[in-house]
């Protein structure tokens, strides 16, 4: 590895600080974001970048090539029967909705608890990410191969734009079927099937929110870059502060509405705090750069050095 990356660790200033060993330092979530005058210029050279990662190997003949043509990025026609369950679980609960605002004519609530349901499923996103990032290895049960697969997408960020989409969604869109179906059945009331449906087809989706926001500007198509652009769905400039040191904000992977809250507020480090406190679980983030993280960060850094 030919490239490095210089890192000041930042103490939080927290009253709690006695909690944490006294030569412990944490990094801070605030990450600032340096933004060029001419962020299009550079993000139309990010292709090459790529192209130009897919070209190198490593000792032992391995290439990265190699590693974006695993069979495993393909979409099994079992991925695929998840994704049609998911997708059919979320049109019965709009479709109850729908049918449910015509018989009493009252659409305002509905309306308001959709978009409740889309704020909330962000906080949401971020919460598990920060949970999957930091907690747990592939042996933790049910959670283990979620822990494991974002563990290697740190380490490989650019391979989620390969995967194909019933393989990256297929996990969550089988969470969808076993908690929103029974819903489905019990539930008759359009404003809760309404909230229930934009959130959770929010997080269902949040996996190609979050593959747009590792995508390259002139291979998005152009209602992405716009819903991006003011918001409504997360940004490659937001998500890219992720992927950099020290790999303890932007979690959110929806719209990043609460990012800025969450990272300003310094919310997940004082509930890291306080599970240290309670558990003695350490996070990863405490301890900095991961070794599984830190393997390919020359190949990382020139996949998304700009966005």
């Amino acid at each position: 590895m030919h490239a490095f990356l210089l890192v000041h660790p930042i103490l939080i200033s927290f009253n709690m600080s006695y909690i944490l060993p006294h030569n412990h330092n944490i990094r801070s979530s605030q990450q600032v974001l340096s933004k060029t005058s001419d962020e299009s210029e550079t993000i139309q050279h990010r292709d090459k970048r790529v192209q130009e990662v897919y070209s190198i190997t490593n000792l032992g003949g391995n290439s990265t090539r190699s590693i974006l043509n695993d069979p495993t990025l393909q979409s099994t026609w079992a991925h695929r029967a998840w994704m049609v369950s998911g997708c059919t679980t979320l049109l019965i609960c709009f479709a109850k909705s729908a049918l449910g605002v015509v018989d009493s004519h009252r659409w305002v609530g509905p309306l308001i608890a959709c978009c409740i349901g889309y704020v909330l499923s962000d906080l949401a996103s971020g919460i598990y990410h920060w949970g999957i990032d930091n907690y747990g290895s592939a042996k933790t049960l049910v959670f283990g191969n979620q822990i494991d697969a974002f563990q290697h997408h740190h380490k490989h960020p650019w391979i989620i734009t390969k995967s194909q989409f019933a393989k990256n969604h297929r996990i969550l869109a089988g969470g969808v079927t076993f908690i929103v179906l029974p819903i489905n059945l019990l539930c008759k009331d359009p404003t809760i099937l309404a909230f229930i449906g934009a959130f959770s087809g929010c997080i269902m989706f949040s996996q190609q929110f979050h593959t747009w926001a590792h995508g390259t500007k002139n291979k998005l198509p152009k209602i992405v870059l716009a819903l991006q652009d003011v918001g409504i769905l997360v940004s490659r400039s937001q998500h890219v502060a992720h992927h950099r040191l020290p790999y303890n904000n932007n979690y959110c992977l929806v719209s990043g509405l609460w990012n800025n809250f969450l990272d300003g507020y310094k919310v997940f480090e004082l509930l890291e705090r306080i599970f240290f406190f309670i558990f003695g679980a350490q996070p990863r983030s405490w301890s900095g750069l991961d070794l599984e993280w830190t393997e390919e960060i020359e190949t990382q850094s020139l996949c998304d050095s700009q966005y």
